[in-house]
């Protein structure tokens, strides 16, 4: 009860940006992706469910390299796709996602790297690297 409480506090008073998620992410809306992408943004995509302990995992992961590397949202926009909501839409379909827990990193047109049910440290942090030099 007291987390459902804080967590709907400290969203309701603004200090995360609204669609933003505690962890940094932003949720996703249709049209998001394609607009940061046309901005020229280096776009980091997490492809999730709540109830998905690899996503969890992963998560985990993504969020202990960005706090120690805050680099990553300098040069990266992280955008958390909900699997439920979105799995069948074209934000999945288009780049032929197989399955909830697929991280990519996308720049302009092309899809820079692709992890799909991973959770080594080592493989999601190379895979923001790469987002971070295509961002720089």
């Amino acid at each position: 009860m007291f987390l459902g409480l804080a967590a709907g506090t400290v969203l309701s008073t603004g200090l995360f940006p609204r669609g933003a998620l505690a962890s940094g992410m932003v949720d996703y809306t249709p049209g998001l992706i394609e607009e940061h992408l046309a901005a020229g943004k280096t776009v980091f995509v997490d492809y999730a469910a709540s109830w998905c302990s690899t996503c969890a995992r992963q998560e985990r992961v993504i969020s202990a390299l960005r706090a120690a590397n805050p680099a990553y949202d300098e040069a990266m926009v992280f955008v958390r796709v909900d699997w439920d909501a979105y799995g069948g839409h074209e934000v999945s379909t288009s780049r032929r996602i197989p399955r909830r827990s697929t991280l990519l990193v996308l720049k302009g047109d092309q899809e820079l790297g692709r992890i799909v049910a991973g959770t080594a440290e080592g493989q999601i942090k190379a895979l923001m690297n790469t987002g971070l030099q295509a961002g720089s």
